[in-house]
């Protein structure tokens, strides 16, 4: 990655500040709780992929207001951080952390990575891994041995 620039949101930990990337915009405007500045960020074209949750993938602006105007409704505190991020190009990778509580009190955290393509400075493209933060602390040899069995019941 020969142009990549890494930075943080933090300064201090000896990055240098260039130009504010999309991530940082993006984060920026879900921390200001406005679903239409948010949805500006985006392309009126935007293409949007989970891979592990295929049946999530949308395409459009609109969808994103939409989206967005839910996770504001429902998590009224909604925090994002920005944690780390590398802009190679056109292509931004981020490491975000998302945290609130829902409208109950009850604790909303997710996390994960978000993969975006930028054209004309907008989104066009983003590949979504982020996951609910698991609140129970099973212990990595209790995930393995759960994960890489086979499913219990009826097979596919």
């Amino acid at each position: 990655m020969g142009g990549a620039r890494a930075s943080r949101t933090d300064p201090s930990r000896g990055y240098r500040r260039t130009m504010r990337s999309m991530l940082e915009r993006l984060t920026e405007a879900q921390n200001t709780h406005d679903a239409e500045r948010m949805a500006s960020c985006f392309a009126e074209d935007y293409r949007s992929t989970q891979p592990a949750h295929p049946g999530r993938a949308f395409r459009g602006r609109a969808q994103v207001l939409s989206n967005w105007t839910s996770v504001f409704e429902d998590v009224p505190d909604f925090r994002a951080e920005l944690v780390a991020h590398l802009v190679d190009g056109s292509t931004e990778w981020g490491e975000l952390s998302w945290h609130g509580h829902h409208v109950d009190g009850s604790a909303f955290a997710m996390c994960g990575v978000i993969i975006l393509a930028v054209r004309d400075e907008l989104i066009a493209d983003a590949r979504l891994y982020m996951e609910p933060v698991e609140s129970s602390d099973e212990d990595i040899e209790t995930a393995v041995a759960t994960l890489y069995r086979p499913p219990v019941g009826p097979s596919s």
